[in-house]
């Protein structure tokens, strides 16, 4: 994906590509979103991110109830001022029950009603505590993970249905590590001050929990020490996350009876039946090795233990949907001591927030039809092809691979394909319950249908036709196993642009290079380049071609392995690997694109910018964000995106085009020498 999680309103729809007057220069400088954030005390050749993005991030500091301040967080705003009127009205209208309104207005209001949820407490989710408290011996213990799985979180391990990696028209069970607390199996271990106290938080806040759920204060720290140690051997017998970037070195397909032989102690029987699961033939596994000693664990760790392991899976995962006092806690922990939020956000933006995370697919039929203008899909699609098009250019002119593997590159990037703007055809969520009486059940409700939508796809043919996001999400994602892009209708949305058209600089960055380009490139990064043009986990390179071609990521492994966003921790390369490479050609491809429009080739100044130099520019307000340390290190412990600011200055120190136009030279610190500058596609 191109980014992280996203959270004054602004914002242009932008229905058509500009063209400014050739010649001609804006003399209204102080007022065009690009020269108006540039901080000239830095040097673009020093820190470029900061170069562009100063004055913004000095004018706008974090707010108390957010992690970062930026991008994300303005168009989020505007997108949730839009859903808020959206879930306002339904709330409203009487409609008739199960109708598309009814759901969200119910949905909504259950939210918002804080005094019934305060009232409530924990009894809300108190029959499933007690489901728990009944557990007798292991066989019932795998039943009520089955249901927790169904309803509110992923305990012991990781679970879906989904497309098979190396026959991408069938779906397939597949099981991986998981059932975590702590965002990275590195918590558990590293003995840096910052890491130490989370994990000794963390334990406090476990405890904490548990004497919300009534426990003696003594029992409740025995409690958490013994989750911590359970949590620590699961730890432990995970793979690091870099670890499982390799498709290939991470997929496993055993037989059912060769599962039940590896996890006699796990019995699946009663896990699928509890699921929905029906006639499993086979299943994929991720990491045999983790299955084995979760097998070993379910002998040798208490029932006890696991019994309030599962309590706590259950209450965090509901913690969002129940009385203040429970979401404080988790709030405290997760959002305070793990990414520094000093306060949480309004409720109203958590419940729309919440409503459309769960009623997406409904929101997203009247976020199109209400707010977007006619024109947005097709603006994409132009973008989009403009972008496909320099991509196969390039593959043809690479001077480092084989005609072979570049005729099968240009198969693949033929067939990829790129679903923009909207879907088709919209889920029905007919089937799922919701009403005014109780958000935590409201809550459930939901997971339970996403859940069983997911089960259902077993033993069916995959839908090609399906999407992962909906409209109004702001990010965007490439699907190996589909060979597919996704850019969501309100990626055209860039800031700063209220009343005026952004141009094509602006455009070909954000839209051009920093979605289409980018998600593209996910289709020749180090993991999706092991997919062929159908979506299946097949090599089609030739041996020579596949050295040279990680010599090449290799090198930005060892660049951005250098850089040290906080404290003493160094972004991790080889976990980053796949998002650098996306980067690095997605502004490529962009640039490339741009300099096919008007505006590039007239030379067009704008506020005394060149053509150039606000195409860079718009490349560093893609990333304007700006982070708390706390959420800094966290992202560099256990995300796969490097931080923004060195998605900008790591990519663009590869860019002797970005030299050029900033005038950046030997001495400055994002100059890289020839034989360093990174060059894939």
């Amino acid at each position: 994906m191109k980014q992280l999680t996203i959270s004054i309103l602004f914002s242009v729809l932008l229905l058509t590509s500009i063209s400014c007057q050739t010649g001609r220069k804006d003399k209204s400088s102080a007022i065009d979103p690009l020269a108006s954030h540039i901080d000239s005390s830095y040097q673009a050749g020093d820190d470029f991110f900061d170069y562009a993005n100063g004055k913004w991030f000095k004018a706008n500091p974090i707010a108390a109830s957010e992690q970062s301040s930026g991008i994300w967080q303005l168009i989020q705003d505007t997108i949730n001022s839009q859903i808020l009127k959206i879930c306002k009205t339904s709330a409203k209208t009487i409609s008739e029950k199960g109708s598309n309104k009814q759901k969200i207005g119910d949905f909504y209001f259950s939210g918002m009603d804080s005094a019934n949820l305060n009232k409530t407490g924990i009894s809300a989710i108190q029959k499933y505590l007690d489901q728990i408290e009944a557990v007798k011996d292991i066989k019932q213990l795998i039943a009520e993970a089955a249901f927790i799985h169904r309803g509110a979180a992923s305990p012991m391990f990781g679970f879906g249905v989904g497309q098979d990696s190396k026959i991408s028209s069938k779906n397939a069970v597949t099981i991986w590590q998981g059932g975590l607390s702590l965002p990275d199996r590195s918590y558990y271990f590293e003995k840096d001050e910052r890491t130490v106290k989370i994990r000794e938080k963390f334990k406090q806040h476990v405890a904490n929990m548990f004497s919300i759920l009534k426990y003696d204060p003594n029992k409740a720290k025995i409690v958490a020490e013994e989750i911590m140690k359970l949590e620590t051997s699961m730890a432990v017998a995970s793979r690091k996350k870099e670890d499982t970037r390799d498709p290939l070195k991470n997929y496993t397909k055993l037989s059912f009876k060769q599962l039940t032989e590896l996890t006699p102690n796990l019995d699946w029987q009663i896990f699928n039946q509890e699921t929905g699961l029906q006639n499993v033939d086979t299943v994929i596994v991720g990491q045999t090795e983790y299955l084995t000693a979760l097998n070993k664990n379910l002998k040798t760790v208490p029932l006890e233990v696991w019994k309030n392991y599962l309590k706590y899976q259950l209450v965090r995962g509901m913690a969002s949907y129940l009385d203040d006092k429970t979401y404080l806690e988790v709030f405290k922990f997760y959002s305070q001591t793990l990414r520094g939020v000093q306060q949480p956000k309004p409720r109203w933006k958590r419940v729309v927030e919440q409503t459309d995370g769960y009623l997406g697919e409904l929101i997203g039929q009247v976020y199109v039809s209400e707010y977007l203008p006619v024109g947005t899909k097709e603006k994409l699609v132009e973008i989009g092809n403009a972008v496909k098009d320099v991509y196969a250019e390039r593959i043809k002119n690479l001077d480092w691979m084989s005609s072979p593997t570049k005729e099968k590159a240009l198969i693949k990037l033929g067939s990829m394909i790129m679903k923009v703007g909207y879907p088709d055809k919209w889920k029905d969520l007919g089937s799922m319950k919701i009403d005014r009486e109780s958000y935590a059940e409201n809550a459930m409700n939901a997971n339970h249908w996403h859940f069983n939508y997911m089960i259902s796809k077993f033993g069916k043919p995959v839908d090609r036709t399906e999407w992962e996001m909906q409209p109004q999400n702001y990010n965007a994602y490439y699907n190996p196993s589909n060979n597919e892009l996704v850019v969501p209708a309100c990626n055209i949305i860039v800031p700063g642009y209220e009343r005026k058209m952004a141009d094509d600089a602006i455009l070909y960055s954000i839209i051009g290079g920093s979605t289409f380009g980018h998600e593209m490139t996910h289709g020749f990064d180090d993991m999706g380049s092991k997919f062929d043009d159908k979506g299946n986990l097949k090599n089609w390179w030739t041996k020579e071609d596949s050295t040279k071609f990680y010599g090449k990521t290799k090198m930005i492994v060892e660049q951005f392995n250098q850089y040290n966003p906080v404290d003493s921790l160094h972004i991790n390369g080889e976990l980053t690997q796949g998002e650098n490479i996306a980067d690095l050609g997605g502004i490529i491809m962009g640039y490339q694109a741009f300099q096919k429009t008007r505006q590039y080739q007239d030379k067009q100044t704008i506020a005394n910018l060149s053509p150039d130099q606000r195409f860079f520019l718009g490349f560093a307000l893609a990333w304007m964000v700006n982070m708390r340390p706390e959420a800094i290190a966290n992202q560099v412990r256990s995300d796969e995106h490097s931080p923004a600011k060195f998605r900008v200055i790591g990519t663009l120190s590869n860019m002797p085009e970005f030299y050029k136009a900033f005038g950046v030279k030997k001495g400055d610190k994002m100059w890289r020498p020839e034989d360093k500058i990174v060059r894939i596609w």
